[in-house]
């Protein structure tokens, strides 16, 4: 669900805007995060990146096979224990 924080910013005239500190602070976002970028609609929304699966995404990596994070289905999936 969204939730409007009634905070507002200008964007400037190279596209950039900035992210209150206070909201930073409370995602545990930092300066040198990575930030993903959707659109919903006529929606722009901004999430910390959090890189999951390889194979399908999946945030509950349990396994890294050759420094790349995999989740127990893909990992059953492809035989692996």
């Amino acid at each position: 669900m969204m939730k409007s924080t009634g905070m507002l910013r200008k964007v400037d005239d190279l596209g950039r805007i900035v992210l209150p500190k206070e909201l930073r602070d409370n995602l545990e976002i930092n300066s040198a995060d990575s930030i993903e970028i959707f659109t919903d609609g006529g929606r722009i929304v901004l999430q910390k990146y959090a890189p999951g699966c390889c194979f399908c995404g999946n945030l509950q990596v349990t396994k890294m096979v050759h420094e790349k994070k995999v989740c127990r289905s893909c990992v059953e999936l492809i035989g692996g224990r």
